[in-house]
């Protein structure tokens, strides 16, 4: 008579819950479990199979949740936004490039380490709220190590890069040293904080502003810096006619049509915004399996005019690794989703355009596979990462029966319904509050630094109505 097998000792299992895996076959499994131990998944499947295979030190009752893998942000400025969220960038008739030199930049470049810390901070627990378990950074960091810090304490996995830009401007400042200078920056934030085959919760990617920013010298640099440690780099580029203007009077060729002749293409690169590309930028893109992220809400109250020439549904449908990012202008990546779908079905009169799946596969599944992160996370598979979240399906915005969980969670499901959130098997929200680091404290201490910030600048406070 053989023995019979021994349990899989686990610490935690999450019983009756459904289960939207992600797996290869996109399985749903109603009734199910998920354990982990340690930072593992190490079973997942029907609850009575787990209860007779696995034993659990701590057992949850799931059954008025959904569960899913972590969303990904591929796209969120960490630091610079969260402390003035509400300042009005701009004047009334200055141009976006006015806007952007006159307000915007001098808001980065006035924060100190202390501001950064905090920002990063409040923009990972907002993230980590809506279910963001994975961001990438949108390469405008300044003060890495502060950063870094602050983002260690929150337990969120990120990819962060300090503010990169290698063009001279100036003719009389010499362009091989600015290019020679920014490398460096890129060389030092790779070593130090080393993304150990995707293993590191946190690590440094050579991340670009991007536009007409860096040079070839510094944008071949990253590419090569990727290629050797298996990283990825990411840049802004052609959300308006301005970038295509540019390259087009320098180079004579549009932006992604200059970086395939220079070989800085590719299955590593993961460009921001892309509304303002052409056909023959579509088939680079696509050939050279580049990532490209959307960011929906950018977009719309940026004028891009995504919905009249933007090309992200050719882009899914040619297999292209579509993502979504919040660009700091709203937490929220499953509203950013939403918003996108909605988008471009009104501007094609398609309804049927870019269904409930689809949105969940940007949100999860295509960042952890451009990321180079789909052997980590991307799934609730035995062997992945615990980065997982529970979605409370006992809410009145849920309705009655759950009849197509995935479905109700990509377009009707409340995005404030997270409940709780695991990354790297820590439970890092339960019932809607952080565990890991005082928010009633961090808030206080923002509030405090975001005004400080704008008294350093000097910079008016507008606002449409007047405040008494």
């Amino acid at each position: 008579m053989s023995e019979p097998s021994p349990l899989l000792d686990a610490e935690v299992m999450i019983a009756g819950a459904t289960l939207i895996t992600m797996n290869a076959v996109r399985e749903v499994i109603e009734d199910g479990a998920i354990a982990i131990a340690g930072d593992r998944i190490v079973a997942v499947g029907k609850r009575e199979a787990l209860a007779r295979t696995v034993k659990a030190a701590s057992v949850i009752d799931g059954r008025r949740f959904a569960v899913t893998p972590g969303f990904v942000d591929a796209h969120i400025h960490i630091t610079g936004d969260p402390l003035t969220r509400g300042f009005a960038r701009g004047a009334p008739g200055e141009t976006w490039s006015e806007k952007l030199q006159r307000w915007v930049i001098p808001l980065f470049r006035a924060q100190t380490a202390e501001d950064e810390k905090l920002a990063a901070q409040c923009a990972a627990l907002a993230m980590i709220r809506y279910g963001t378990t994975t961001f990438v950074e949108a390469g405008t960091v300044l003060k890495l190590d502060a950063v870094m810090e602050g983002l260690s304490e929150t337990g969120i996995r990120g990819r962060v890069g300090e503010w990169v830009e290698g063009r001279a401007y100036d003719p009389a400042l010499d362009q091989a040293k600015v290019s020679a200078d920014a490398i460096k920056i890129l060389e030092s934030e790779v070593a130090r904080y080393p993304d150990r085959g995707g293993e590191a919760r946190l690590a440094a990617w050579p991340l670009l502003v991007g536009h007409s920013t860096n040079s070839d010298e510094v944008w071949l640099a990253a590419k090569t810096l990727a290629d050797d440690h298996d990283l990825r780099v990411s840049a802004h580029m052609s959300p308006r006619a301005g970038d295509p203007a540019w390259f087009l009077e320098r180079y004579n060729r549009r932006p992604l049509e200059h970086l395939a002749d220079i070989g800085a293409l590719g299955e590593r690169i993961m460009l921001t915004h892309l509304a303002d590309i052409d056909r023959s930028e579509l088939e680079l893109l696509v050939a050279s399996g580049a990532g490209a992220i959307h960011c929906p809400h950018a977009a719309l109250q940026g004028g891009f005019g995504v919905a009249h020439i933007g090309l992200f549904p050719e882009m899914l449908e040619r297999g292209v690794d579509v993502m979504l990012g919040t660009d700091g202008m709203a937490a929220d990546i499953l509203g950013s989703g939403r918003l996108m779908a909605s988008l471009f079905r009104d501007a094609r009169c398609d309804q049927e355009l870019i269904p409930a799946t689809t949105v969940l596969e940007m949100a999860i599944l295509n960042p952890a596979r451009a990321m180079g992160l789909s052997h980590r996370i991307g799934s609730l598979e035995p062997g992945k990462k615990a980065d997982f979240v529970l979605h409370d399906t006992w809410l009145p915005d849920w309705g009655g029966p759950v009849f197509d969980v995935v479905n109700q969670l990509a377009f009707s499901a409340p995005s404030s319904g997270v409940h709780s959130v695991w990354i790297d098997g820590v439970r890092v929200l339960e019932d809607g509050r952080p565990t890991l680091i005082d928010q009633d404290k961090l808030m206080a201490d923002a509030r405090q630094a975001g005004r400080a910030l704008i008294a350093r600048t000097g910079l008016p406070n507008r606002t449409p109505w007047p405040i008494s």
